[in-house]
């Protein structure tokens, strides 16, 4: 028998291939197989050679000297040599069967090796005929050998489940409740969570078998230790238990529906730090959770304690005393995990000896892992229920008081502020963190703004209550944290609280408080906290902008706050090094422009330098993953100031309209660089400037004129933007994301500026626009075709024939585009331009429409007909542009026989479309669109066999839509024709008045509360179409309005009244009308239906006039009274 190879005798060789020693074990087993024939004295000889090579085995690749990773063999090589051990050891050979088990688990582990398929299954039926046949003593080799073999590996253990899992299965026996030896039930345990690992893309377990494992691992997590049971075990019991239960979750298929279920495993998280320290008395688990299950509520009971004890006993490890943690993580992640790193333990492992920490070091690190495995599993609780349900334990996680003078009860909080561990902590906030996203609208509710005085407190005063605890706690856990991966979630959390909490509805302060305390880290000398400190700020000029509460703080002195420690870097924002030209007043002129902003404002300095000064010195260690001589701060601290700044010109375009030519510069400077992300920001930064002038200079602005930004300085701006990178960016095919932002920049561009820049710049623009139409990629096309709708409806542009015609033709190709996005896009911008046709028709008279080419606008017409019937989102603006091109048509087009069909395609294509269950703006959009059909004179409204269609399209939908804002506009467009003639037949006329009557009686019928609020309004409108239908009624109509008043006289009586009334309203149309006009709109139906002329025995006229006389007489004589 060859003697095997000493490793001192090894290493002075050549240095070995990778798998090398692997491969010659493997050879030596293959020596080993028996020969035919008995021979004892050669079995006896097999068996101890079998001894000494899984011995060598196992020192040799799992000790000290084992390979690295570059001397790793391969996995085929790993499972070769497996296969042909177990072949080597028959079952009754106990002790081998128990070497050749270790051997499995700590090969695989230690190479980490996934079996594939073939070797699985003997590898598998191997450990499970062994379990079945060998002594108890041997099972926990095997059970750990089994827990290896599976990890990774559950879609392809299927056959072997009901051996495993099934009523009587293996692992079930032993991890039984009743099993005494805890070594052997965490063994099983660990083979279970392994089993319940869920593998991309494969079939995971069966509901039978996930209940079973759930139960299990609760079972385990809900036992108490006893006495005779060894911490260190009982810990990794506990974790293999939560391991499991995250497996489940994660796997996305186990969903906690089940009250109790749900009840049971938050209660069992919260107690299981109370459990870890081996202390509690065992009988109160038990009670604790069936007080809990029987409700349903975890309410009243304490959160996670699981060791936080241990920090308030011990003062060295108090976070306000303690330094950096042992446990500190490597520096240089960003984001720091919750997930533990579940190892496959087993008991012979250790990572700690009694030398180099003692007994109480590595159970405090046992503890730490259970702790941080109950948080991981809470993380993924979360992740796998409704916001709605994991708000209705709100109170049990997150502290509402401080809890002076009494002993104050654990939370989510005390875990982050009291706990020794930095990982556990991090653990905790990024569980809280997980809370608060998306609960923006369960904290709407709170409200504190007033003190209140009740003999109860309401609920929205304590969310408020909670709210402020958690600035309170996390602000104090800032200043506490030594650990910048801990530091980096506290912060990442008060981003997330802020970006949810209703700052509008509490009282003051809470941003200040925040703002002031995290200046100082903004400088900290970890990249990830610098990073977080500006997501922060960002949360806060974000929160419910603009608030005045962070107006003021963005005009504090640049110095207020701003102190330098220990942890941050040198001063940057002294004048000397403040990069800034000359202030837009100088060279210039404003026309008397005066800044609202007479302070500087600091963060904007501050995001400004950080994006384009050189940095100073090498913050720290955690930068060194970013490219060595970089002249700047690392990417994402400059991405994160360039977020900050678009942000800030967003809510609070007022400060930042002092820097506009810097932040300008800073776009450019930005695009011109080399990194993709660093161009994007850059681009959109301008967009926000953009979006913001022309933001300002809208009719509708309240801002006063001498406040805004002067045109001139915004052709200024502008002619720096073409002039500088925006056309290189535009052009750029190879980052066509960079391509769609730029578009969108260009589209922000301000009318009135634009009519000022150069011929050049302004065909440039143009030239751009209508090549990036015929891109390739549909997030450019789309951005392009929205820009060319935005351009059309400048003024200096929209009376240009050519442009117009042009614009046509390029949204009309994109119209046809296969991407929904870009249809979409297309049809806004066909309204916008129809838009412009019908301005240009009122503007400029026939004189454009006859330049208009008639065959476009046949195309038109035939394109935006058939974008009807696409999706809704390009629907709805198909039919506003069908309305606005229906409307423009002149009396040559109509008789052109190439024109009439696609005329009576179009207006049964909005007929349609207002009769579909099509969302609610499309169905507005198409009453909006007959209304416009309605003012073409030249269209044979009354006598077109459409004509009857169309009207009781709109009487349909006044009297039964369920969305009242699509009511209002078809009562609108029925109040549009202007001759009686239009209406068609007195039958049809009757329909219509009939009709309005229905809706007038039923405006405040309605399923939908938020509906409510437009009754008023709906009622406005159908009074104004029955007063314009009674202006227009002849002497056939009146009988039917006669018997009308008859049957309903007294509802319609009252709530024209009541429209009388009412103070000055703006109608869907944007038209103003005071009770004047009210007044002579009633008026004038009295004068024309007295003048019409009646059959002799008719008494309706004289009936319908007494009648509406008497209505004038009541608002009149009211009004009198009201002003007496």
């Amino acid at each position: 028998m060859a003697a095997a190879a000493r490793p001192g005798e090894e290493a002075a060789g050549p240095e070995p291939e990778p798998g090398g020693s692997i491969r010659r074990y493997l050879a030596r087993l293959g020596a080993l197989l028996p020969l035919p024939g008995p021979d004892r004295e050669g079995e006896s000889g097999r068996r101890t050679e079998l001894h000494l090579l899984f011995d060598q085995l196992i020192s040799e690749n799992c000790g000290p000297g084992a390979p690295g990773p570059t001397g790793a063999p391969s996995p085929q090589d790993v499972c070769a040599l497996l296969v042909q051990a177990c072949q080597l050891v028959h079952l009754n050979q106990e002790h081998l069967v128990n070497k050749v088990c270790q051997l499995i688990h700590h090969l695989l582990n230690r190479f980490q090796v996934v079996v594939d398929e073939q070797n699985l299954d003997f590898l598998l039926s191997y450990s499970i005929s062994a379990l079945k046949q060998c002594s108890s003593w041997t099972h926990t080799e095997i059970l750990q050998a089994l827990a290896a073999l599976v990890y990774n590996n559950g879609p392809n253990c299927q056959k072997y489940l009901p051996d495993l899992l099934g009523k009587s299965g293996l692992l079930v026996q032993f991890s039984d409740p009743a099993q005494t030896d805890v070594e052997l039930r965490r063994a099983a345990v660990h083979s279970m969570a392994n089993l319940c690992l869920s593998v991309p893309g494969q079939p995971y377990l069966d509901e039978s078998y996930r209940s079973l494992c759930f139960q299990t691992f609760l079972n385990v997590l809900q036992s108490s230790k006893t006495s005779d049971v060894d911490d260190i075990t009982f810990c990794m019991l506990l974790q293999n238990a939560l391991k499991g239960i995250q497996s489940l979750l994660n796997g996305g298929k186990m969903k906690l529906m089940q009250t109790d279920q749900l009840g049971s495993l938050l209660a069992v998280l919260k107690t299981r730090r109370k459990k870890s320290k081996g202390k509690q008395k065992r009988g109160q688990l038990g009670e604790e959770l069936e007080s809990d299950v029987g409700d349903g509520s975890i309410h009243g009971m304490d959160i996670f304690q699981l060791r936080s004890g241990d920090a308030q006993n011990n003062p060295s490890l108090n976070p306000w005393n303690r330094s950096v943690d042992a446990a500190y993580m490597p520096a240089g992640k960003d984001h720091l995990s919750c997930h533990p790193s579940w190892k496959r333990i087993s008991s012979s492992e250790s990572e700690y000896s009694d030398a180099e920490g003692g007994i109480q070091s590595k159970m405090r690190s046992y503890q730490a892992k259970v702790r941080q495995g109950a948080l991981a599993c809470f993380l993924s609780t979360i992740k796998s229920i409704e916001k709605k349900v994991l708000y209705g334990y709100w109170s049990a996680f997150v502290p509402d008081t401080p809890g002076i003078g009494s002993p104050q009860s654990v939370s989510l909080m005390t875990i982050a502020l009291k706990d020794p561990s930095p990982k556990t902590r991090a653990c905790a906030l990024q569980v809280l963190s997980a809370t608060l996203e998306g609960s923006k609208q369960f904290l709407s509710v709170a409200e504190d703004a007033h003190d209140h005085k009740r003999a109860f407190t309401p609920f929205s005063v304590t969310i408020a209550s909670s709210i402020r605890e958690l600035h309170r706690c996390l602000l104090l856990a800032l200043v506490a944290e030594s650990s910048s991966q801990t530091l980096t979630q506290i912060i990442k959390c008060l981003a997330n609280l802020v970006s949810n909490a209703p700052y509008s509805r509490l009282k003051p302060g809470l941003l200040t408080r925040v703002w002031n305390q995290i200046k100082p880290y903004i400088r900290h000398k970890d990249v990830n906290v610098r990073v977080s400190s500006l997501t922060l700020l960002g949360a806060v000029v974000s929160a419910q902008a603009p608030s005045p509460e962070v107006q003021l703080l963005l005009q504090q002195p640049s110095s207020s706050g701003l102190s330098n420690s220990g942890t941050a870097t040198p001063h940057r924002l002294s004048s000397s090094e403040w990069w800034r030209r000359a202030p837009p007043s100088q060279g210039e002129p404003t026309d008397n422009w005066e800044s609202p902003s007479s302070e500087p404002c600091w963060l904007i300095r501050l995001c400004i330098s950080t994006v384009v000064l050189p940095r100073e010195d090498s913050y720290s260690d955690s930068d060194t993953s970013f490219p060595a001589g970089t002249v700047y701060e690392p990417s994402p601290v400059r991405l994160e100031s360039l977020q900050v700044l678009a942000l800030l010109v967003k809510g609070y375009f007022s400060v930042a309209q002092s820097y506009l030519l810097e932040l300008g510069e800073v776009a450019c400077k930005c695009m011109e660089e080399t990194d993709p992300s660093i161009q994007l920001h850059g681009a959109k930064l301008l967009e926000e400037l953009g979006t913001g002038i022309v933001q300002q200079h809208k009719l509708d602005s309240t801002i006063a004129v001498n406040q805004k930004v002067p045109v001139n300085l915004v052709v200024t701006f502008w002619t720096m933007m073409l002039n500088g990178p925006l056309p290189g960016a535009l052009q750029n095919a190879q980052h066509p994301t960079l391509q769609t932002s730029a578009c969108d920049a260009l589209s922000s561009i301000l009318p009135e500026a634009f009519s000022s820049l150069r011929d050049d710049r302004q065909i440039l623009c143009i030239t751009l626009l209508l090549g990036l139409n015929h891109s390739e990629n549909p997030l450019v096309k789309a951005a392009a075709a929205r820009a060319l709708g935005v351009y059309v409806l400048f003024s200096c542009l929209r009376q240009d024939v050519m442009f117009v015609a042009d614009t046509a033709n390029a949204i009309l190709n994109s119209l046809q585009d296969k991407s929904p996005n870009v249809r979409a896009k297309a049809a806004w911008s066909l309204g916008n331009l129809t838009d412009t046709l019908i301005v240009n028709m009122e503007m400029m008279g026939q004189s454009f429409q006859e330049e208009f080419s008639d065959l476009l606008l046949l195309k038109m017409l035939r394109s935006a007909t058939e974008a009807s019937k696409d999706k809704d989102k390009v629907k709805s603006n198909a039919v506003r542009a069908l309305g606005n091109l229906l409307h423009f048509l002149q009396p040559y087009h109509i008789v052109n026989p190439r024109f009439s069909e696609t005329i009576k395609e179009s207006i049964q294509a909005l007929i349609s479309t207002v009769q579909s269950e099509a969302t609610m703006k499309v169905r507005w959009n198409a009453c909006y669109a007959l209304g416009n059909v309605f003012k073409n004179p030249a269209l044979p409204l009354g006598e077109a066999p459409w004509t009857a269609q169309a009207y009781n399209a709109l009487t349909s939908v006044v009297k039964s839509c369920k969305n009242f804002k699509v009511r209002i506009k078809s009562a609108m467009a029925l109040s549009i024709p202007t001759q009686r003639e239009r209406y068609g037949t007195t039958e049809q006329f009757s329909q219509i008045w009939s009709a309005l009557v229905i809706a007038l009686q039923k405006s405040e019928d309605t399923e939908d509360f938020l509906e409510f609020k437009y009754s008023a309004s709906l009622r406005t409108q159908i009074c104004q179409a029955l007063i314009h239908l009674l202006s227009l009624a002849n002497s056939t109509d009146l009988p039917f309005i006669r018997k009308t008043i008859a049957e309903n006289g007294a509802v319609i009586r009252s709530y024209v009244l009541q429209y009388m009334k009412s103070g000055v309203e703006e109608d869907e149309a944007g038209i103003h009308t005071n009770s004047q006009e009210r007044d002579s709109m009633l008026k004038r139906a009295i004068e024309h239906i007295c003048g019409i002329e009646e059959l002799s025995e008719g008494k309706a006229k004289v009936v319908v006039t007494a009648y509406l006389e008497d209505i004038l007489t009541n608002h009149v004589n009211s009004t009198e009274v009201t002003e007496a």
